[in-house]
Order: structure tokens, then sequence, then C-alpha cells
């Protein structure tokens, strides 16, 4: 395995990417800092956003870090389902005194500008989610001196992965918070996921290059085992969402401890794409109803979780979670990342001992 990726950071641990807000400059530069490496959503942000931030990271840390693109959706949903599912979300909007979103806004979310921004301005990794870059995109940043990344839900896309030339594959189970980052949107394979584990075996059997496991990971203990199992690291994203360095709303914060949401769900409700989020009233009312349809659905919906929040109703907005939410922690983000590497380590002690730790 090439280790050009694990050089550029001491700790086997990534924070993931997370659009919305979350993952601001500094989360990443703390997470950099401790010997991790640290990433910037520049989803849903203009060029000058995600390079504005940048510019903010840089003059945090010096560490490396990575920024993550989505890529553009080329599928266009039919109109007819987006039309009834505004209609059905009416009531929402009267409820919260706003309007519905323009469900026209844009599909491929500033992609070519924010990559010419990428390629003038090069940064040490570049990861990709929803599809697979052309060898010429990965190409040009290898030139640039970017390593890049890119998600796969499958063994078929870690191979789709691989043949376009990326360096590593980041494998993402079932478990995992937020969207799916699949290649393709097929409703009729939600739910179908593959859970972490298995799916690591199965993109090592499939891949050369180095992969990156992501789905549920909050303990140490979690990291060791992705790693044995043949990552070269693990990313973790809902486990840095409640630190103070997150830019997730306090109410998002408190609902991954918060009793009143127990679980977690696949869902379309909010997005139009599979997403995994806490279970409430509005997930439950309109997930079963919400048509394949991304990013349509997103910009529809987008007011009424901006109003959600500014109302401070945590059941009317996309509460965005891993399956092991309920082990978040609500520590710096600098001091999770030695806390995990202290659990790595144990679960190692306890591995080499027969497991009983002594």
């Amino acid at each position: 395995m090439s280790s050009a990726l694990t050089d550029l950071f001491p700790h086997p641990i990534v924070q993931a990417p997370m659009a919305g807000g979350v993952s601001l400059p500094q989360l990443a530069a703390a997470v950099s800092e401790a010997g991790g490496l640290g990433f910037l959503a520049a989803g849903y942000k203009t060029a000058d956003g995600m390079y504005q931030e940048i510019k903010q990271l840089r003059g945090l840390t010096s560490r490396p870090f990575g920024v993550n693109l989505f890529m553009p959706q080329s599928e266009y949903a039919e109109s007819g389902a987006v039309e009834v599912y505004a209609h059905q979300l009416a009531g929402e909007a009267a409820w919260y005194e706003t309007e519905l979103g323009d469900p026209d806004s844009g599909r491929d979310d500033g992609y070519d500008a924010k990559l010419a921004v990428l390629l003038d301005n090069p940064v040490p990794v570049v990861s990709f989610h929803f599809g697979v870059p052309g060898r010429d995109v990965l190409d040009s940043l290898r030139r640039a001196g970017t390593l890049t990344l890119v998600t796969a839900t499958s063994a078929e896309e870690a191979l789709a992965v691989e043949r376009a030339g990326a360096d590593a594959v980041i494998a993402q189970g079932l478990e995992a918070g937020g969207h799916q980052g699949t290649h393709r949107d097929i409703p009729e394979n939600d739910g179908s996921g593959i859970g972490l584990l298995s799916l690591i075996a199965q993109i090592r059997e499939a891949v050369g290059i180095p992969v990156v496991a992501a789905g549920g990971l909050m303990r140490g203990s979690q990291i060791a085992a992705v790693l044995a199992a043949g990552a070269s690291a693990a990313q973790l994203g809902t486990a840095f969402l409640a630190t103070p360095e997150s830019g997730a709303n306090a109410l998002h914060k408190q609902a991954l401890t918060n009793p009143l949401f127990a679980r977690t769900e696949l869902t379309r409700a909010f997005s139009g794409r599979p997403a995994r989020g806490l279970v409430n009233r509005f997930l439950r009312e309109h997930g079963p109803y919400a048509p394949a349809a991304y990013p349509e659905i997103h910009h529809l919906t987008s007011p009424l979780r901006k109003a959600a929040a500014k109302a401070g109703d945590a059941q009317g907005m996309a509460l965005w979670a891993g399956q092991g939410h309920r082990m978040a922690r609500e520590l710096p983000a600098g001091e999770l990342v030695k806390v995990l590497v202290g659990e790595i380590d144990a679960a190692g002690t306890a591995l080499s001992d027969g497991g009983d730790g002594r």
C-alpha cells in the first residue's frame, strides 16, 4: 500500500467533511494540529466561499488538510414528483412562516469553478462525494501535488474509483451519518447498503489502493478494528459534530445524546437523496413520500430547515448523525483526537495481551 496519504498525518484519524456549515476552518485546524487530517466541506458553498475558508484554515495551521467536493448530478428528477412533494410541504411552509425554496437552483454545486480554484491554489488532499471524477481531473490534481480520495459504498464503486486513478478510496458503510455517497442514486436500492466491516473486506479484495473506513466510528477501539480489517485510516464525522469547534447548530449537538432522539434512519425527506439522520417529526411524516430528486428537494426544503433552526425546533431540522451518535463526547476537537489515539493504543495492547488488557 502507498503511504503517501498516511504520511501526511501521524494518527490514522480523518475528520469527515460535513457540509452545511459544520466543518469550519477552526474544526479542521484543531484536528490537523492534533495529528489527524482535518477537512473542509465545499458542498453548498460558492467557489469564493470555499477559497476564503481555505485561506482562513491556512492561517490557523500549517499542517496538511483536505477539501471535499460534491460531484455534479446529471440525472434530472421527474418534475411532477417534485411538485407533488412541494404541495405536501405547503403546511410546513405555513407553520414556519416561510416560502419553499426553488428546486431548480442548480445541480452542479459550482463544481467547475471550485475545481479551478483548487488547481490554481492546490491543497494537500481533495475528496469527492456522489460519484467519480474523470481521470483527467484526478491527473490534473496529481500534477498540482494533490492527493485524491473518492467515496465508495460497494466493491464495484471502489473498482471505478481505482480505475479513474484516485489515490485512495473512502469505504462508506451503511452506518454513516449524512448522505450516502453512492455513485448512482437508485431508489430500488434504498436501505440495502453494506455494513462497514463487510465493506472493508470486500473492497480490500477488489482494489489495491488504500482504504479509508467511514461509518459509525466513535471510539478508538472501533478505529483499531477497522485498521485490523485492512483500512489505512478511519474517517469520523458524528464524533466531531459535538465539539465546540463544529459549526453545527446547538440543537443538533444536543440531539445527539438526547433520549428523545433514540435512533437514526436513512431518509430522502430533506434532500431527495438517502442520508442518515436522527428520527424526528419531519423525517417520520415526510420521509415515506419524498421522491428521488437531489438536489431539487435539498433546495426545496432549505428555507424550512433554516426556519426550524431559527425557531429552535429540532423536530423540523435535518439532524444528520451516524448510528453511534449516542456515544458523542463534548470534547474540544484536538483533545478528542488525543483521546481516540489513546483508545487505539489501549485496544492494541489488549489484543497483544490476549484480550484481557493485562
